[in-house]
């Protein structure tokens, strides 16, 4: 699996028109879920999203994480994180789960956020077409990859 982690002032998801859930300051969290990922993956990602710090403490420093600072969470399924782009200039996807393995590793990752929080996580709607609205702020921006260890 893989996250785009974003720490934002504000984020929201529309769908048709509609919002569907919006945050205020808290994590937007855009996941892509790989062909072999596990639900493995989904408890690390999980863990490491609920205790990464990278919230300023008083000190200005990042020294706490969203569950410290009582954010909220916005997760939005996002298939295009595992594109590939070696050959030609159309990214294919060849490497994205799909909706029989993706959907469940995504809600399971919500959920497992949602526990190590003890918050909800607001979602997208999976597979629809969607707008995501953010403000990034710091900006601070974390890539994480559940199958590379850095």
């Amino acid at each position: 699996m893989k996250l785009v982690i974003q720490r934002v002032k504000n984020a929201s998801v529309t769908v048709e028109g509609e919002i569907v859930s919006q945050i205020g300051n808290g994590l937007l969290i855009l996941v892509g879920v790989e062909v072999g990922d596990t639900e493995k993956d989904a408890v690390w990602l999980a863990a490491k999203t609920a205790n990464m710090r990278i919230f300023d403490d008083a000190n200005g420093v990042m020294n706490l994480s969203v569950k410290d600072v009582g954010g909220e969470l916005l997760a939005v399924s996002q298939f295009t994180l595992l594109a590939s782009t070696k050959k030609g200039n159309r990214p294919a996807y060849i490497h994205a789960a799909g909706h029989e393995t993706a959907v469940p590793l995504y809600e399971k990752y919500c959920e497992l956020l949602s526990q190590e929080c003890g918050r909800p996580v607001g979602k997208g709607v999976f597979g629809a077409y969607m707008q995501v609205a953010l403000t990034n702020d710091g900006p601070v921006t974390i890539v994480i990859d559940s199958r590379v260890p850095y």
